[in-house]
């Protein structure tokens, strides 16, 4: 008899044969650097929508892929447990050198790339009002109360804002940290969040130009990484989250505020949104793949009867568990000075 989580044959055979198609492989390919939707596979691989969704349909029947619908969108992923191993171990065992799946993944990372450009252009385009556009979808007041509520009271050697903006997220818990940076890639954004910080005379608080998905500083600096409403721009929220557990300090908290799941489609067209919120499990997975540990949840419904009342506001915050003694040597010297261009 098969233990709970091991993969029975017929499991095993199914997944084989599901996978033994050159298109399907090719998409689970594609799958194991990061979610995409249908629409995205077929401008990859070339094909029609009906016979990317069919041979999706037919990897999910096989255990090997997860589909989660977000409005008319259908994003993909590999699945979790022991028939998304048998996707990853398939994975593994392909060259990824041959020519078809190298384009493939050029084609992918420009699809990417493409739908980033479009949010720095909006960006670009609403700098200046950036503040004003987020406060119509709940009240700021509200959300940054949750917060500060949120991270607790703990002092932070240094904090850590991704997707700055508007660097709002650096004043707001400007009392709370020696060192505060915050991360944005449009330029724009952060000539306005610099100054407004220099107005308001955070001496302590700097922003600077990178990739939320690569950031510059060593593992483990961080006391306190802040998220806030950055994940449903971005094509591999995942990606983001497992970058800034790099980055955070054992015993450290990384605090994400985003939408719950909604179906505002006007969202993407008009605010460059790339995702329509996200559920607490899929947060949650997440969080634990980048071994992390979720430690608070809460939900922000705005008011009934106001116009942004079909969109709520979730917040969690996680934790990276304690390191064992030895790495803090290593940590006090990542906290030294780090040279800057600002």
């Amino acid at each position: 008899m098969p233990r709970a989580g091991e993969l029975q044959i017929e499991e095993a055979v199914a997944g084989l044969k599901a996978a033994a198609d050159p298109t399907r492989l090719r998409i689970l390919l594609l799958l194991a650097s990061g979610e995409l939707n249908v629409k995205d596979m077929t401008r990859v691989l070339g094909q029609s929508q009906p016979r990317i969704s069919r041979h999706v349909k037919l990897l999910g029947e096989a255990g090997l892929v997860e589909r989660v619908r977000e409005g008319s969108w259908v994003f993909c992923r590999l699945a979790e447990g022991p028939r998304g191993d048998l996707a990853r171990a398939l994975v593994r065992a392909v060259d990824t050198g041959d020519p078809v799946y190298v384009r493939d993944r050029q084609r992918a990372e420009a699809l990417k790339g493409e739908r980033e450009g479009t949010a720095q252009a909006y960006f670009r385009t609403h700098a200046e009002d950036w503040d004003r556009i987020r406060s119509l979808h709940v009240s700021e007041a509200e959300v940054e109360g949750a917060m500060r509520a949120a991270l607790g009271p703990e002092h932070a050697d240094l904090l850590l804002d991704l997707g700055t903006g508007t660097g709002r997220t650096l004043e707001l818990f400007s009392d709370l940290y020696g060192r505060g940076v915050g991360i944005d890639v449009n330029q724009s954004m952060l000539a306005y969040a610099r100054a407004k910080l220099l107005r308001e005379g955070l001496r302590h608080a700097q922003v600077r130009h990178g990739d939320i998905y690569n950031l510059s500083f060593t593992d483990g600096v961080a006391d306190a990484i802040v998220m806030h409403q950055v994940l449903h721009f971005l094509s591999d929220p995942g990606r983001a989250i497992r970058e800034a557990a790099r980055v955070l300090a054992p015993g450290g908290r990384l605090l994400i505020v985003d939408f719950a799941p909604h179906e505002l489609e006007f969202l993407r067209e008009q605010f460059a949104h790339e995702r329509l919120g996200f559920s607490a499990g899929q947060v949650g997975q997440w969080l634990a793949d980048a071994g992390l540990v979720l430690t608070r949840s809460r939900d922000l419904a705005p008011p009934s009867g106001r116009n942004s009342g079909k969109l709520t506001v979730s917040l969690w915050l996680a934790t990276r568990p304690e390191a064992r003694k030895g790495s803090i040597a290593s940590r006090a010297q990542s906290l030294q000075p780090m040279g800057s261009s600002l």
